[in-house]
């Protein structure tokens, strides 16, 4: 272009305006979306576009003129697989069409281990034992079997139909949960509308762990053995107190399947047809209520919303993800798309300038996690002449235990500084892979501690 030698024309100018193109294939009515005063545009991205999304297609759009500018850039960490990033080109990835064939029927689970697991605020580590615990203490144990007792007892105690609520018997513990059950649809909107959806799904278990915890304490079954038949009264009001337990129960569940909704939509459909009630009834206006299912009204018989997850299947995806992955040696063909990048070499230096450098080879001899730290490793480093400590950012590449032993270059004159409370005295010199992942720079060969680098 005139005027523009030596300028660059980075592609992130470029691709945004893809995204209003985008919508203009989509439907007519496009610049409702872009240009009117009452739009409220939001960002949803990844931590390593936000400069893209909060400098240069802001300033695009102000400077064209017209366009609504973004509301809010809500940007995730990242999220990295067994601790290491996610590699398509290694296949260090879970691929969603092998997970939907090895555990159907399940994609609610995965749904719900991504969403309590977002690296909304650090980055965060997806393993195959953590979905494992989730799934079966969260959803299993807490979610799905509130429902489960609810829906069973329901059946054998109230002969399958909503029982009544009977107003003159209600106590602290009754209100208590109604207004828990009403409170619960602001707590959450809240949440969803700060975009804190992982809090926001928290409060949703939290709200069935309630219902739990009500349930224990009211204990419909020891109230069941007070029905003999020989005290009338006894019996009536025994059967009340069983009614008004489960008629609760029974609304939670039904605020539940609405509350859910956003994040579990397959899970919110089996609980609305356990209950014989239309799809509308999970609008989010209904959330809140507590006369969502009729009175009289026959349900359906319990279905388990949730399997668990066992050891041996769990240990087979991690088998299956160490084994799927590409080694080094067995890497496939690269295309010139995925090697080049753009490589901004720092200011010239001068001989005296590197020859300042006192690098030497050093081996750990001791490593440690740093508390609070995720990224921090507290290293002990043998240099031959003195051991010093050493705080390196390494954490989320290496197993503190598997680098001892390891041979290093250390730059071992820099200015001590400390980390997290401790002075670190040197630097560890590292080198990123083609996956961004930290190798260390160190000799062939083994050689004495304290040798130097030139």
């Amino acid at each position: 272009m005139p005027d523009a030698e030596g300028k660059v024309l980075y592609v992130w100018f470029d691709a945004p305006i893809g995204y209003i193109s985008a919508t203009k294939e989509l439907t007519p009515k496009w610049a409702d979306y872009w240009c009117k005063e009452d739009t409220k545009l939001v960002h949803f991205i990844g931590k390593d576009n936000i400069v893209f999304h909060c400098i240069i297609f802001p300033a695009m759009l102000k400077a064209h003129g017209g366009f609504v500018l973004p509301d809010s850039v809500p940007a995730n960490e990242f999220l990295n697989i067994e601790g290491e990033k996610v590699s398509t080109s290694r296949n260090w990835a879970v691929w969603v069409h092998e997970y939907l064939k090895d555990f159907p029927g399940c994609q609610d689970v995965m749904r719900y281990v991504l969403c309590a697991n977002a690296p909304e605020t650090k980055d965060n580590d997806f393993t195959w034992k953590d979905f494992q615990d989730r799934n079966n203490s969260e959803l299993v144990n807490i979610f799905g079997n509130f429902i489960n007792r609810t829906w069973v007892l329901m059946h054998k105690l109230c002969k399958g139909k909503v029982p009544r609520l009977h107003d003159h018997l209600l106590d602290e513990k009754d209100k208590a949960l109604i207004e828990t059950i009403q409170s619960a649809k602001s707590k959450v909107e809240q949440l969803l509308e700060e975009f804190r959806f992982r809090d926001a799904l928290f409060e949703v278990i939290d709200l069935s762990r309630s219902g739990n915890k009500y349930m224990q304490e009211k204990e419909p079954w020891i109230l069941a053995k007070k029905i003999t038949g020989t005290d009338d009264a006894v019996s009536v009001e025994a059967q009340q107190r069983i009614d008004n337990c489960l008629h609760l129960c029974l609304q939670l569940s039904a605020n539940l399947a609405i509350l859910i909704n956003p994040f579990l939509p397959d899970t919110a459909k089996k609980m609305i047809g356990m209950m014989k009630v239309v799809e509308k009834m999970l609008d989010w206006e209904n959330a809140g209520k507590i006369k969502l299912l009729s009175v009289g009204y026959s349900l359906r018989e319990p279905q388990l919303l949730f399997r668990k997850m066992e050891d041996e299947e769990i240990k087979a995806q991690v088998d299956k993800l160490h084994q799927a992955a590409i080694t080094p040696g067995n890497t496939p063909a690269i295309t010139v798309e995925e090697t080049v990048k753009a490589v901004e070499l720092k200011p010239e230096i001068q001989y005296d300038d590197f020859a300042k450098l006192d690098l030497k080879v050093g081996t750990i001899i001791a490593a440690h996690k740093v508390e609070k730290a995720d990224k921090l490793l507290k290293l002990e480093i043998d240099l031959g002449f003195e051991k010093r400590t050493v705080v390196s950012g390494i954490a989320l590449h290496f197993d503190a235990a598997s680098i001892i032993g390891k041979q290093v270059v250390l730059v071992a004159n820099l200015a001590p500084r400390k980390m997290r409370g401790i002075e670190s005295n040197g630097m560890i010199l590292m080198a990123e892979d083609a996956d961004g992942k930290l190798q260390f720079v160190n000799p062939d060969t083994a050689v004495n501690n304290g040798s130097g680098v030139s």
